[in-house]
């Protein structure tokens, strides 16, 4: 805890200073994290040697990182964010780390002109806009600003640019590989997107039947490299679950790639949402509800219908003082999207369930609101 006492240090204490050296490899495993447990139960991912090197020095030469740079650290160190996308950068570049204890707006802000890179989730910059002391100036000496682990909203990366005069960089990762593609550092970061392949990382995205889609075309991201993990702790079984044959890894997320190879995460395969056997994206319906005015954020979730199987359900979290209303949000994305898209129902809540990463739980809205009645629309 915060004072040191536990259990580890408990049974620590009756423990010798005498020990056999044990020699690792590449492939030993160094860590076991657990999962978000985001759309289910978490599971422990064997992170080996090799996974944390390969990733280390892929990210250390894309992000430019240099040995003056000085990280300021505010991410939890239970999570691969920050514990070792964060710390393993600026180790590998010989670089000094500002520790925080815990994320502070106000102190953040105190400390950006002590600092040059500073790694964040979503709700990190939100916040961060939030404090007036945010400026130009106090941001003159930073270099670069990484935000990850879950989706960064287009208006906050315009409001961040336009406030500060820095462009976020979004990259995309997950615990069991660690980083797999990231915006360039030198050349156009592209709101709404985690940016092209690392280097040494391998990108497919399928359909249902694991056939490469067109250009353009949504179907569940692949990935391979040296970064992903071997598999899951005490479930050897699942391999063939997890892996193709040729070896790359099902990350469960919809994906679409440019022609640039840039990537665009539009949800988790778990997230679908299948309405009268039409395929409903979960993120290309929020990315209409989050433009409205008055609107701050939305998560959009399937619950059992009679009639259509499941029916979309929008949950909103609407700004202070706005006097939104379920029919007028329905009624204003009938002119935006295709009707099997407009949500059945829209529910206000004051904040959206997230794990200590910042990801919305899903999984908890849709034990929330699944007997949500939508049959009547």
């Amino acid at each position: 805890d915060a004072t040191g006492d536990g259990t580890l240090p408990a049974a620590a204490g009756g423990t010798t200073p005498e020990f056999t050296t044990t020699v690792a490899t590449a492939e030993t495993p160094a860590v076991i994290l657990y999962t978000s447990g985001t759309t289910g139960r978490p599971k422990g991912a064997v992170i080996t040697h090799r996974n944390l090197t390969a990733n280390a020095r892929a990210l250390v030469q894309t992000w430019g990182w240099r040995d003056d740079d000085v990280l300021l650290h505010a991410l939890p160190l239970y999570h691969i964010h920050g514990l070792f996308v964060a710390c393993h950068c600026a180790l590998l570049g010989a670089s000094r780390i500002l520790l925080m204890a815990k994320f502070d707006a106000k102190r953040v802000v105190e400390l950006l002109p002590r600092a040059t890179v500073f790694m964040g989730v979503p709700t990190f910059y939100t916040r961060l806009l939030a404090e007036p002391s945010l400026d130009v100036d106090r941001c003159r000496r930073m270099r670069l600003f990484i935000s990850g682990s879950a989706p960064l909203l287009v208006q906050t990366f315009e409001d961040f640019r336009q406030r500060t005069g820095h462009t976020i960089l979004e990259r995309y990762g997950m615990t069991e590989t660690g980083m797999n593609t990231s915006n360039p550092l030198g050349a156009e970061r592209r709101p709404g997107t985690v940016g092209q392949a690392l280097p040494g990382v391998s990108l497919r995205i399928v359909d249902e039947r694991e056939r490469d889609v067109e250009c353009g075309g949504i179907g569940q991201l692949l990935v391979r490299g040296d970064n992903v993990s071997p598999g899951y702790w005490g479930m050897p079984e699942r391999r063939a679950d997890d892996f193709t044959a040729d070896g790359y890894f099902r990350t469960g997320d919809l994906a679409r790639m440019d022609a640039d190879g840039y990537v665009s995460i539009v949800g988790r395969a778990k997230d679908l949402i299948i309405s009268g056997g039409l395929n409903v994206y979960p993120k290309e319906v929020e990315s209409y509800i989050d433009r409205l005015e008055g609107v701050v954020e939305s998560a959009v979730i399937g619950v059992p219908h009679a009639d259509f199987g499941e029916a979309v359900i929008a949950v909103v979290v609407p700004a202070a003082g706005t006097q939104l209303t379920e029919s007028a949000v329905i009624q204003r994305l009938k002119n935006d999207i295709a009707g099997f898209k407009v949500p059945k129902r829209v529910v206000f809540v004051d904040a959206l369930p997230r794990n200590a990463m910042g990801k919305v739980q899903k999984n908890v809205l849709r034990e929330r609101y699944g007997a949500t009645s939508a049959n009547a629309r």
